[in-house]
């Protein structure tokens, strides 16, 4: 159990001017912000970062969506945070993410579902190393 994690405002989320209220969300859950940044994915970058998912059917897809506007990464930390940040954003399908989730305030579709959150201590590492170096941590 670790206590850090990585995540992203997905572009929807910042398209709609989401960004500040889920980071509001974030913080009010104990959550402290390590790093963060704005800043846009190329299509490579974005592959990259998804490289995980390259096989499946959803991956061009995924890719375009990722790198089509800004995104919000940032690390975060609390006591277990992959786990409670895995609840706070709810559920990959809006519909079926609990009320009172990120997901369930401001995702539109399981494609556009706002936010990224690492699924593991070892995930959450290496995604905040993808966007950020030691210098950029606190």
């Amino acid at each position: 159990m670790g206590n850090r994690t990585f995540t992203m405002i997905k572009p929807d989320a910042v398209g709609n001017r989401f960004e500040g209220a889920i980071l509001n969300m974030i913080c009010e859950a104990g959550f402290r912000i390590v790093a963060i940044k704005k800043t846009q994915l190329s299509a490579a970058k974005a592959g990259e970062f998804y490289a995980v998912h390259k096989e499946r059917p959803f991956y061009g897809e995924l890719v375009e969506f990722m790198s089509s506007g800004p995104i919000v990464a940032a690390i975060l930390e609390k006591d277990n945070a992959v786990e409670d940040f895995r609840k706070l954003i709810g559920a990959t399908n809006p519909a079926n993410a609990e009320e009172g989730t990120i997901r369930k305030k401001y995702a539109e579709s399981i494609g556009r579902n706002a936010v990224h959150g690492s699924d593991s201590d070892e995930n959450a590492q290496i995604e905040g190393d993808f966007f950020f170096s030691g210098l950029e941590k606190f």
